[in-house]
């Protein structure tokens, strides 16, 4: 019936992207205390930053969620940093991001050319990223592991594959042993375009992340999160899991919150109405208002993520000599 017709994946034709030309190049990345930090004064941003540096001294966890452009601005480092100074305790991503640090693990470069790329159904065609990837997930998923891990659990038993491991974000919070998860939508990601596609093994990893960023959310009672450019999965799964939290029992009143983006939505704190675009742009409710409305604080930031980042670095490192909270 023609209701039940599916296209095959079968035929596909994928190229090596040894052959590709990358916008973003591992050379390019941005190394913390090398790069100068861009000037950016920001009252509601210094408040901020000695929350996160509270709710870390206090034990509490510190969530960064993220889209890819965090990846393709160059950050990297940045991210590993935070990470292995103990100010992120949790690292959360959509599909994107995981294949933005993938190539750059294994190829050195990543972010193609789409305008030109998808005029001849080449975007996102690539040989490597698919397989590799769709080969660690569909392993994973026998061995009943996250999305995050199966991925660095891959490059672990593959290291001659991935020269650069060390700016690699996913697999440095994995030798950390902090979670990096992604919450994944299906046919977003390039390597869902790949004949060797396995849709219920993404699933099935993508579903034990989520059960790991619920737990995270579970504690952030004193904690922070921040969002930072992801408009849609993030702040949609941030309110799923807060509203699980909840349900089940688990303090999550006083919390802070935070989303940075280019988008100006003026006063952000007033009630606005459905004849207002801004009312749809999830970030503003689901991680500004909704989550604060009963204790707590939330902000939304207009800055770019190359600004925004290496001063979130900067100042908590300022704050605590440059040690973080690897102790705490």
């Amino acid at each position: 019936m023609r209701r039940d017709l599916q296209l095959s994946f079968e035929g596909i034709r994928t190229w090596s992207s040894r052959e590709r030309v990358n916008l973003v190049k591992i050379e390019d990345l941005k190394t913390p205390g090398v790069d100068p930090v861009p000037a950016w004064e920001n009252a509601d941003f210094d408040e901020l930053v000695e929350r996160v540096v509270t709710a870390r001294r206090n034990g509490r966890p510190v969530i960064l969620s993220m889209g890819a452009h965090v990846i393709k601005n160059w950050l990297s480092r940045y991210l590993i940093a935070l990470i292995q100074k103990g100010v992120i305790t949790h690292l959360a991503g959509n599909g994107a991001c995981s294949i933005h640090d993938f190539e750059l693990c294994y190829l050195g470069g990543t972010s193609e050319h789409v305008p030109t790329a998808i005029e001849d159904g080449s975007f996102g065609m690539w040989e490597e990223t698919g397989a590799w990837m769709n080969e660690a997930i569909q392993q994973g998923a026998k061995r009943g592991m996250g999305y995050g891990c199966a991925l660095a659990a891959y490059m672990d038993e593959h290291p001659e594959r991935f020269p650069h491991l060390d700016d690699c974000v996913l697999y440095q919070a994995y030798k950390a042993d902090v979670p990096a998860t992604y919450h994944i939508a299906l046919g977003t990601d390039i390597i869902h375009q790949h004949p060797s596609v396995d849709f219920a093994a993404i699933g099935a990893c993508s579903g034990v992340d989520f059960h790991k960023f619920c737990y995270s959310v579970s504690e952030l009672e004193g904690g922070v999160y921040m969002n930072f450019g992801s408009g849609v999965i993030g702040p949609e799964v941030f309110l799923k899991a807060l509203s699980i939290s909840r349900n089940l029992g688990h303090p999550t009143r006083q919390i802070t919150t935070a989303n940075f983006d280019l988008i100006d939505l003026g006063d952000f704190r007033k009630p606005i109405g459905y004849d207002n675009p801004n009312y749809y742009y999830r970030p503003r409710k689901n991680i500004v208002n909704r989550p604060v409305s009963t204790g707590g604080k939330g902000w939304h930031f207009v800055v770019d993520h190359k600004v925004s980042i290496p001063n979130l670095y900067a100042r908590v490192m300022e704050k605590t000599g440059g040690e973080g909270f690897t102790h705490a």
